[in-house]
């Protein structure tokens, strides 16, 4: 990875990745197809930034897909995050273990570095689910395992069961922006660092690359962008990354210019003064 963006660990899983990822929710749509992400996915290499976020409910498993079809023109390695969703009919280890072949035969991969269960509601229930992860852990088809849409006290009922079997929790990948800070009052942010456990921030830039400046920490952001000659999306992202070095950020990315802009955050520390402006915006 490039020495520019810093690397960060996946909890006490060993892993280590950049800070700033590449979320491909819309990767592999129609108006998206492989061939155009192609630049996305070898420019995300050549930065440091090879994080690869995906799902297999991410169109229709075509996310995946398209991952793989970039990796076969691009043979040089990236590191994916996938998830398992537990849908009600899912109740048998079998079942489990189809759905994660199924993700590393659509992404090309013998592994996957993190392996995620994408929400906590399971016929079968919590415990049960990790100790599905535990043995992907085991078989080694992920490096590292953890959750996704966890509260904190689901996180640390994952984080005991995984424990008797000897693997850590690496990861709980929850929304979490600037304009979204439900983390820091709902105990999650909390209990990753109580737990030591990686907090992956999806939707960083809250659902847009630039928001109207309508509300007052609207115009906060809009401010502070216009002194530094940064973008919204910049400012965003260079505060998350300073609220823990726990977090680990995945913005979408469809074209280059996108993926640049992200990287504009890397390296960006924000003032006390104006941490402080944004926190007050906020109210």
């Amino acid at each position: 990875m490039d020495a520019g963006i810093p690397m960060r660990r996946l909890g006490q899983s060993g892993v280590l990745v950049p800070a700033l990822g590449v979320g491909t929710n819309r990767w592999g749509s129609r108006s998206r197809p492989a061939e155009e992400l192609q630049g996305v996915f070898s420019a995300s290499i050549d930065a440091g930034a090879g994080l690869l976020d995906t799902a297999e409910i991410y169109q229709l498993g075509g996310s995946e897909r398209a991952i793989g079809q970039c990796a076969r023109r691009d043979a040089r390695p990236v590191q994916v995050v996938a998830k398992f969703a537990p849908y009600p009919y899912r109740v048998s280890a079998r079942s489990f273990h189809r759905a994660l072949q199924g993700a590393l035969d659509r992404l090309g991969l013998e592994a996957v570095d993190l392996y995620l269960v994408h929400f906590p509601y399971s016929p079968r229930g919590i415990r049960w689910l990790m100790d599905r992860l535990a043995e992907a852990a085991h078989d080694g088809r992920a490096r590292a395992v953890g959750v996704s849409n966890f509260s904190a006290r689901q996180m640390r009922l994952a984080a005991d069961r995984l424990d008797r079997h000897g693997v850590a929790l690496a990861a709980n990948e929850v929304q979490y922006s600037l304009f979204h800070r439900d983390p820091e009052r709902n105990g999650v942010l909390e209990a990753c660092r109580d737990l030591d456990v990686a907090l992956i921030a999806y939707r960083p830039l809250a659902g847009g690359r630039a928001r109207a400046e309508g509300s007052p920490l609207d115009r906060a952001v809009a401010g502070v962008a216009r002194e530094r000659g940064k973008t919204p999306a910049q400012i965003g992202l260079s505060w998350l990354l300073s609220r823990d070095p726990r977090v680990v950020a995945i913005p979408g990315a469809t074209r280059v210019e996108h993926l640049r802009e992200n990287l504009g955050a890397v390296g960006l520390a924000l003032s006390e003064d104006e941490l402080a402006a944004l926190d007050r915006a906020r109210g």
